[in-house]
């Protein structure tokens, strides 16, 4: 019996979804995992995901035979720079979000990943001389008066929110212009900070702390765990965009700061404040029009191939 034309296209389609929704699902549970943590110092807890990271990846990487990739990139030192200064936004935003769930403060992690496609925007703009288009306009000055509306209302501006926006929106950016997969990429990333997160242990240790967590074997098992739900959910990503278009991959992207601004809010009470609300709702219409622009000109996209198709 023939497999019917399209069938293989439907199962790869399914399997995207499948691997998308458990990459967004892990990320938008992180904040959940990451207070198991929450007795141990953000910084020493960012100092442990570095080095698990290193060691459950490179595990990966060499049951997997890929260990030539890394090799490939360590030839190329314009793409090690490149990928230190990536190293270097990822690790700043690690501590960032870490130090928000601790102190909780998941409400502004969840408007910062909902921020994060606008800026963006903004970094396309700015950097690779973009021209946007009326209705990303229209989405990037309703997020501007969201956060200006904020910082009104609140007295101040959400700065971890904007931190790890703008970290990550530009994490994004150099991560693109670096020709490398995934999951070498993040490998090579944590290796990079591997002996600043090394040292800064060894340090804590010699200053009296308890940087290892031995008395703790619960804790200690969800460090070690930090490893794995950093690189697997990127494992499923990378999976999922080869074989998702990227406008589904945009759009599925507002599942994690959902799963994020859900439990801030009915798990572990942080209060809603009417201005905070108020600059969700702004943010969320923004994203809408922003949303709806893309799919359109998706749609317009695949009509034009169609239609081109002999």
């Amino acid at each position: 019996m023939s497999v019917p034309e399209g069938a293989s296209e439907n199962d790869e389609m399914r399997t995207g979804l499948l691997l998308a929704l458990a990459a967004y699902g892990m990320w938008g549970f992180l904040p959940a995992y990451y207070k198991l943590t929450d007795t141990m110092a953000a910084d020493l807890v960012v100092a442990h995901r570095i080095v698990w990271s290193v060691l459950f990846v490179g595990l990966f990487l060499l049951i997997k035979s890929r260990v030539h990739e890394i090799t490939e990139i360590l030839r190329q030192p314009r793409m090690v720079a490149q990928l230190g200064v990536s190293a270097c936004l990822i690790g700043v935003n690690w501590l960032v979000f870490v130090w928000a769930i601790e102190n909780a403060r998941v409400l502004e992690v969840s408007l910062g990943y909902f921020v994060n496609p606008l800026v963006s925007i903004l970094v396309g703009l700015v950097v690779l001389r973009e021209q946007l288009r009326p209705l990303q306009w229209l989405a990037v000055s309703m997020a501007a008066f969201a956060v200006a509306l904020q910082a009104v209302w609140a007295g101040g501006l959400p700065w971890v929110s904007l931190f790890l926006a703008f970290s990550f929106a530009g994490y994004a950016f150099v991560r693109k212009v670096t020709p490398v997969r995934a999951t070498p990429g993040l490998f090579v990333e944590a290796s990079l900070l591997l002996p600043l997160a090394f040292g800064y242990l060894t340090l804590s240790l010699a200053w009296g702390k308890n940087a290892l967590a031995l008395d703790d074997p619960a804790l200690l098992l969800a460090l070690m765990g930090t490893g794995v739900v950093t690189a697997f959910p990127l494992i499923c990503f990378s999976a999922a965009a080869r074989r998702l278009p990227m406008v589904m991959i945009g759009l599925m992207q507002y599942l994690a700061p959902s799963l994020h601004f859900i439990m801030a809010v009915f798990i572990w009470g942080e209060p809603l404040k009417p201005a905070t609300l108020g600059t969700f709702m702004i943010i969320w219409g923004a994203l809408v029009v922003f949303s709806f622009d893309s799919w359109r000109r998706y749609k317009a996209h695949t009509a034009a191939q169609a239609a081109a198709t002999p």
